[in-house]
């Protein structure tokens, strides 16, 4: 029978979590800034990929 004294490694996430109890509070909610950063990439996306259709059916239609 092997015995492992050395302690458990260290979570990789960072340090534990702290216990449940008063004083504890909620990370913040960031629902709107990800909402904001989806459109901020996600617009100009959008648009050059319309242009991008547009322009290639011009190219190939004649």
């Amino acid at each position: 029978m092997s015995h492992d004294s050395s302690p458990s490694p260290p979570d990789a996430d960072g340090p534990p979590a702290p216990p449940d109890g008063d004083g504890v509070t909620a990370p913040p909610d960031r629902r709107a800034l990800t909402a904001f950063a989806w459109l901020w990439v996600g617009a100009p996306l959008g648009y050059g990929v319309y242009e991008l259709v547009q322009k290639a059916t011009q190219l190939f239609s004649g």
